[in-house]
């Protein structure tokens, strides 16, 4: 069977179009823009038309791609799910039926659905293992907690993201030492609880396994790639030592330096700097001094899950 799955978030649009059979996946075409739907929305509380007006062009182009994959013995079945910012708007009726008149049939899941399937798309590769998975996204991240390869023991959503934490806190460019501080002092202590809670259980996380843009784009940066080359991304580890060296080094220019830094999507210069405090914060509550990029992330969770009905 061949899907296309196409997750809607707060900064990113993406899709990922594969193959299954016999309940292995694999990849056929993947792809990724920064539209930024969630701008605004957490002061305003609604998507703004322009924002949706960008989501609805790259989706035309999603469009063009998965019809070139489609065949009449391979038809393309498409699953499209919305996150963060989408569930925090009061119109995002309107955007759903903006994506519907292109034959897109969006989901907007909340934020535990999206803990399950980011966890059973991370966790595949590391069966038996005790680990934590992390999605940092543009409104919230999620923590999911549990057994490679099984089903998550604890997991939790957060309306922390790296544009929500910029719009709040981090007002200048660059942001300063007080701003960082009072975004850190915001989350973390949520991070806190959440890890406190997981030990109480007698859960300890022997790796993080870090999906999305934050943690992909440190791996990028760290490799100085001109082009990003997601086999060089997957499975590559990162410290937490060295997190915090690449988070300062960002923190200290302005948007337009930034955009300059190899490795980086330009588009995502704007919220790097809050990503980065962010998934640091959570090396630091889980007592773990490395991280694992994987680009195995709600994508793959949400086409093996449309595979099994």
């Amino acid at each position: 069977m061949r899907f296309a799955a196409i997750d809607i978030g707060t900064v990113t649009c993406r899709l990922l179009i594969a193959d299954v059979c016999e309940g292995e996946l694999t990849e056929l075409h993947r792809s990724c823009a920064i539209t930024n739907l969630g701008q605004d929305v957490d002061a305003n509380g609604y998507l703004l038309d322009s924002a949706m007006q960008r989501v609805d062009s790259q989706i035309a182009c999603f469009m063009e791609t998965i019809e070139a994959f489609s065949g009449p013995e391979n038809p393309v079945k498409i699953v499209a799910m919305a996150t963060s910012a989408s569930r925090d708007a009061s119109n995002s009726a309107d955007f759903v039926a903006m994506l519907e008149r292109r034959g897109v049939y969006l989901s907007v899941i909340p934020g535990e659905k999206e803990a399950s399937l980011s966890f059973a798309g991370a966790s595949s590769d590391f069966a038996g293992e005790n680990i934590l998975v992390a999605d940092v996204g543009g409104g919230s991240t999620e923590l999911i907690a549990g057994i490679g390869g099984g089903e998550p023991i604890a997991k939790h959503s957060f309306n922390i993201g790296c544009r929500r934490v910029t719009e709040r806190f981090l007002k200048s460019d660059p942001p300063t030492e007080g701003q960082l501080a009072s975004a850190i002092g915001w989350f973390e202590p949520q991070f806190r609880s959440f890890f406190e809670e997981l030990g109480a259980q007698g859960f300890r996380p022997e790796r993080i396994v870090a999906v999305a843009g934050t943690a992909t784009s440190m791996i990028s940066i760290d490799k100085a790639m001109e082009t990003y080359d997601s086999s060089q991304v997957h499975g590559a580890r990162m410290s937490a030592e060295r997190l915090s060296e690449i988070s300062g080094e960002l923190a200290a220019l302005d948007n337009v330096q930034r955009c300059q830094v190899v490795g980086l999507q330009s588009g995502r210069a704007p919220v790097i700097v809050a990503g980065t405090i962010i998934l640091g914060s959570i090396l630091e509550c889980a007592g773990l001094d490395f991280f694992t990029a994987s680009e195995h992330d709600i994508l793959h969770g949400m086409i093996m899950d449309a595979a099994r009905r």
